[in-house]
C-alpha cells in the first residue's frame, strides 16, 4: 500500500477540494470552506500563514481538521471524529469521542468483529435434508425435511440456489430416491420467530434492505421487481416478480404519468403480511428499472423454490412445500440425514456483508451468536455474546447501544471511539487482520467507495465501511499516509439536514488529507 501512495506524489487533490467547495457553495458554506481549503491543498507541508510556521504535522493537522468540522454551516449537527496512528499509538485527532452516535452501517463492523472472535473467520453454517421415512422402490415414503443454523449463503453472491438445488437432486437420486411422497417441511426453529430488527422503520418494511429474519433464507430474502410504465398516460403501471414462490401479492395501484413528471413509486408491506402495495407514478418516457422487496415467509419461499427445483429435476413430490410453524404435530427425533451443505467460509460471507452492506447477513451473525449455547437464535442472546466480546477488549458497555445487527434500527448508538478501539483490535491481532481488512469496500474501486474519493493519494488506498440511514452518514476504516504510517479513523455525522453529497465530500476530503499527511 505505502508503495503505491508514494509512486503517485505527482497527483493533486485540488480537484478534490474544489469539489468541496463547489457542494458547500450550494449549501451557502463557501465563506468557511473558503478559510479551510489552501491548507488542504497537495504538496503542501503546512499552513501559509506565517502563525502557522514551526508547527508540528500533528497540530497542523488538528487545525485543519477543527476548521473542517467545525464551519458554522455544521452548527445544527453533530461530528464525531477519531484518528489514531496504529503506529505510534496516539490520536491525532478527536472531536466528540465519546458521544454516542447512530452508527448506521457501521454497525456491521461490530458484529462482525464479535462473530470472528466467537467463531473464527472459517466458521461455515450447515443445511440438512432429513428425514424419518424410509426409501422403497425409488420413493420416500414420507416427508423430506430441509432445516439449516441460518445459512446467508443461498443466492448469486455465492452460488446460485439452482446450481444448488440441481445438485441436491442429484444427491437424492443416487441415494435412490426417484418421488417423494411426503411434504417439504422447512425447519426454521434454529432462530425465534422475530423477523424484524427492533426500531425498524414500518414504513420502509416492503423495501428489499429491511428482509425478514430467519434461519431458511433464501436470494437473501428478496425478489427483484422489474417495473416499466405502462402504454399510456393514467394505464396502471406493469411490474413483474423474480424469481416465482415469494409468496408476495402484489396491488398495483401506481399509474403512469406525463413525460415530464417525476417518479414517486413507493412499496408497502405491514408486518406479517403478504400484500405489496405499490403506489405512485412513473412517467410514460421511464426505462425499466428494477428494485427489490422482502419476501413476507422466508421459510415458505425457500421449500417452495426448493419443491420445484427437485420436480425440474425429475424427482416428483407429492406433498406440498410447507414452513414447520404450520405443522400440528411435531417430527420424531432423531432424523436420518440424506445430505448435508456447508456454507462458505465466514471470510467469504464477511466480504458480502461489509463490500454489499448486506443487512440480513449481520442480524444472521447476531442471532447466530446468541444460539451458540445451544438455544434458539435470538438478539438478546447475540446482544449478550457481543457485549463479552467488547468488555474482553477493554470496551465498556457505557460506549454503546445494540438493538441490531445492521445499523438500520435508530436505536443503536456507539461512540468513535468504540469503533476505533475495534478497529485497532482487528488490526493488531494475527487470526484478524487480513480477513478483516479484505471486507472493507476500497477508495475508488469497488463497493460503496467505488464512486468516492477518486484521482487522490486516498484512492485504492483508504479501507473503510461506509454507513447511512437517514441524517446519518459514517466512514470508518484505515488509510495509509505519504511516509507509510498506518492510520484508523472513524467519521460520523448525525442529526445534519444538508445533503448527504455534502457530508460525503467532506468526510473524503478529511480522508485525502489523511492519505496525504507527511510528518
Amino acid at each position: 500500500m505505502g508503495a503505491y501512495v508514494k509512486h503517485r506524489l505527482g497527483r493533486t487533490t485540488a480537484n478534490v477540494a474544489l469539489g468541496v467547495i463547489g457542494l458547500l457553495i450550494g449549501t451557502g458554506c463557501v465563506t468557511s470552506v473558503a478559510r479551510v481549503e489552501p491548507n488542504l491543498a497537495p504538496g503542501r507541508e503546512g499552513p501559509t500563514d506565517t502563525a502557522g510556521e514551526g508547527l508540528s504535522a500533528a497540530v497542523r493537522l488538528q487545525r485543519e481538521f477543527t476548521d473542517l468540522f467545525g464551519a458554522p454551516r455544521f452548527d445544527h449537527m453533530l461530528w464525531s471524529v477519531v484518528v489514531r496512528s496504529l503506529d505510534s499509538r496516539e490520536d491525532l485527532y478527536r472531536l466528540n469521542p465519546a458521544k454516542l452516535v447512530m452508527p448506521a452501517s457501521n454497525m456491521k463492523a461490530v458484529t462482525l468483529a464479535a462473530t470472528a472472535e466467537h467463531f473464527g473467520w472459517g466458521y461455515r453454517y450447515e443445511t440438512q435434508l432429513l428425514t424419518e421415512a424410509p426409501i422403497e422402490d425409488g420413493t420416500l415414503r414420507g416427508d423430506l425435511i430441509v432445516r439449516s443454523n441460518g445459512d446467508p449463503s443461498f443466492n448469486r453472491l455465492h452460488t446460485d440456489p439452482v446450481e444448488v438445488f440441481g445438485d441436491w437432486a442429484n444427491e437424492l437420486r443416487q441415494l435412490g430416491i426417484r418421488s417423494i411422497e411426503g411434504r417439504i417441511i422447512g425447519d426454521d426453529n434454529a432462530f425465534d420467530e422475530a423477523t424484524l430488527g427492533a426500531g425498524w422503520a414500518w414504513d420502509y418494511l416492503g423495501y428489499g434492505y429491511a428482509a425478514s429474519i430467519g434461519s431458511l433464507q433464501l436470494y437473501q430474502n428478496i425478489v427483484s421487481l422489474d417495473i416499466r410504465p405502462g402504454a399510456a398516460v393514467d394505464d396502471t403501471i406493469i411490474v413483474e416478480v423474480r424469481p416465482e414462490h415469494s409468496g408476495l401479492e402484489l396491488d398495483v395501484r401506481a399509474r403512469t404519468g406525463a413525460a415530464d413528471t417525476p417518479a414517486t413509486l413507493n412499496l408497502v408491506r405491514l408486518p406479517g403480511q403478504s400484500v405489496l402495495e405499490i403506489t405512485g407514478s412513473l412517467p410514460v418516457t421511464a426505462e425499466v428499472f428494477t428494485q427489490t422487496a422482502s419476501v413476507p415467509n422466508p421459510t415458505e419461499f425457500f421449500v417452495r423454490s426448493l419443491r420445484a427445483a427437485l420436480s425440474e429435476n425429475g424427482i416428483a413430490v407429492r406433498g406440498a412445500a410447507v414452513d414447520i410453524d404450520s405443522l400440528e404435530d411435531d417430527y420424531d427425533e432423531p432424523l436420518r440425514q440424506l445430505l448435508l451443505h456447508r456454507s462458505p467460509p465466514l471470510t467469504e460471507m464477511g466480504r458480502v456483508l461489509m463490500k454489499v452492506s448486506q443487512n440480513l447477513y449481520a442480524e444472521t451473525f447476531l442471532k447466530t451468536l446468541g444460539g451458540q449455547n445451544g438455544g434458539r437464535g435470538n438478539v438478546a442472546d447475540g446482544r449478550e455474546a457481543v457485549q463479552a466480546v467488547l468488555s474482553s477488549w477493554g470496551i465498556s458497555p457505557e460506549a454503546y447501544v445494540q438493538y441490531d445487527g445492521s445499523g438500520l434500527s435508530r436505536y443503536n448508538y456507539v461512540t468513535t471511539d468504540l469503533l476505533i478501539t475495534i478497529l485497532e483490535r482487528m488490526h493488531r491481532d494475527p487470526t484478524h487482520a487480513a480477513a478483516f481488512k479484505a471486507t472493507l469496500p476500497i477508495a475508488g474501486r469497488d463497493a460503496s467507495l467505488e464512486r468516492r474519493m477518486k484521482g487522490g493519494f486516498a484512492e485504492n488506498n483508504a479501507r473503510a465501511k461506509t454507513g447511512s440511514i437517514s441524517n446519518v452518514r459514517a466512514l470508518s476504516g484505515y488509510v495509509t499516509t505519504r511516509d507509510d504510517e498506518l492510520l484508523a479513523f472513524s467519521i460520523v455525522a448525525n442529526h445534519f439536514h444538508l445533503p448527504q453529497a455534502t457530508i460525503d465530500a467532506v468526510t473524503d476530503l478529511a480522508v485525502e488529507y489523511l492519505a496525504n499527511f507527511k510528518r
